[in-house]
């Protein structure tokens, strides 16, 4: 009976001692601090440039399309894509047949017109005259003051007819101008020297004037010796635009070579302002910008272009790397240490009161809504073998490097990789020794390399 009890208490201490010594060891792990990798660069003054970069296409500054002004067949279309044309050069003929017949039925309508208009003069006279007579024989009393009254009115009449075939005459004629203006409009010549960039029709087919409708788009002629580069820019960077910014232009037809621009216009609303269809919050908002191509090359429109625009410039600032600016959230103030559950709730009450400023309210609960603390800029700073977090404001920035307006002194090493520990392990006090990604595996695989053998 004895030595089950023994086995037994044996078993239970050893359990005991196991579950000690794994706590232990545990405790041991989490108390043994993590080292972390770092590289570090002293904080500089540099000259900043922040560039705008956006895509688009290269356009003509000066293009026209061409679209008739009247309907017809194209009997005539003596150029084709790719030709060059002077201003006044003769580019589409149209059907001219059924115009001709309006123009004639018009003259014949506005000469119809110019003969009433003497007869009306001529029977003018004629009642005039008449009327003359009968008032001197009224005044005699050789006829009677009905005879006179008829004579008279006869006389109103004639002139009114005299007027109102004036009025005929003068619509008649500008029924012929207007019969001579559309026949002159099917022959149409060129309005600029240019290019002929774009062809979309063909002899023998039927055109539809712009008169009632947008019409036929039947040529686009451009001007390709002044061309210009069009493109997007986000709602946030187009406030920074201003006509006149330098402009470096990658073209992707000429790989190997940059060309310059200046800003030249800005669009007022957004390509999409005024569009019937809703836009969704995943649809970007966009502005053209036009970009002036100060360098001559054989350009074409509609190549893709890249721009990176100048819009802001600083001298001499304070700069870190890019790579050494993240986020973090606020850290609370604990000053309040361990005391009553009275004193607790007057910190509480104080928190709430002060952040009552700052907490939206709802208008239908009439509750105020509840905001997290936003992140702030940090950097960190090597200090011996450990970094300190230190909250900064930032300027603008260039591809490389972030102004940096507050915070920090020149001389300063902070933080500039890798990218995992300044985004995510860092924190203020953490132990850490420079060094280069992968050195700490590379060199425990040296020692094991160096045992084994």
């Amino acid at each position: 009976m004895a030595n089950p009890k023994k086995r037994r208490k044996v078993v239970v201490f050893s359990l005991i001692l196991l579950v000690i010594a794994g706590l232990a060891g545990v405790a041991f792990i989490k108390k043994r601090e993590v080292t972390f990798t770092i590289q570090t660069e002293k904080v500089t003054r540099r000259n900043l440039t922040e560039l705008v970069r956006a895509n688009g296409k290269i356009q003509p500054v000066i293009q026209v399309k061409i679209s008739p002004e009247v309907s017809g067949e194209i009997i005539s279309l003596p150029v084709k894509e790719g030709q060059q044309v002077t201003k006044g050069d003769l580019i589409v003929k149209i059907k001219p047949d059924n115009y001709i017949a309006a123009r004639n039925q018009a003259e014949a309508g506005y000469k119809s017109a110019l003969a009433g208009k003497l007869t009306a003069e001529a029977n003018l006279r004629k009642l005039e005259a008449e009327f003359q007579r009968i008032d001197g024989l009224v005044k005699t009393h050789l006829v009677s003051e009905s005879a006179f009254d008829e004579a008279r009115a006869a006389y109103d009449v004639a002139k009114a007819q005299l007027s109102s075939a004036g009025h005929q005459a003068d619509s008649s004629k500008a029924m012929l101008a207007r019969a001579e203006d559309d026949l002159s409009k099917t022959t149409i010549v060129s309005p600029i020297t240019g290019t002929i960039s774009k062809l979309n029709s063909e002899v023998g087919e039927r055109v539809v004037g712009t008169a009632m409708m947008a019409g036929s788009d039947i040529m686009t002629i451009a001007d390709l010796n002044e061309m210009e580069a069009r493109v997007d820019i986000g709602e946030v960077d187009v406030v920074l635009m201003a006509c006149g910014q330098t402009v470096r232009l990658e073209v992707d037809a000429f790989k190997d070579r940059k060309f310059s621009g200046s800003v030249t216009q800005i669009a007022n609303s957004s390509k999409t302002a005024g569009s019937m269809q809703q836009s969704t919050s995943q649809e970007a908002t966009k502005f053209e910008v036009r970009i002036r191509i100060k360098e001559k090359e054989q350009f074409r429109p509609g190549m893709s272009v890249t721009a990176e625009i100048e819009t802001r410039s600083r001298l001499n600032v304070l700069t870190v790397p890019i790579a050494s600016v993240t986020t973090r959230l606020p850290k609370k103030d604990k000053k309040a240490g361990k005391g009553s559950s009275d004193t607790n709730s007057e910190v509480k009450v104080e928190l709430t009161a002060s952040a009552a400023g700052s907490e939206g309210t709802n208008s239908v609960s009439g509750k105020k809504s509840k905001e997290g603390p936003k992140p702030i800029e940090v950097v960190f700073l090597m200090e011996n073998d450990r970094v300190k977090m230190v909250p900064v404001k930032i300027g603008i920035s260039d591809d490389d490097y972030w102004e940096i307006t507050e915070g920090v002194k020149e001389g300063q090493e902070v933080v500039s990789g890798g990218y995992r520990a300044i985004s995510r392990d860092l924190e203020d006090g953490k132990k850490v020794r420079k060094g280069q990604p992968g050195d700490k595996e590379k060199k425990e695989g040296e020692e094991k390399k160096t045992e084994s053998s």
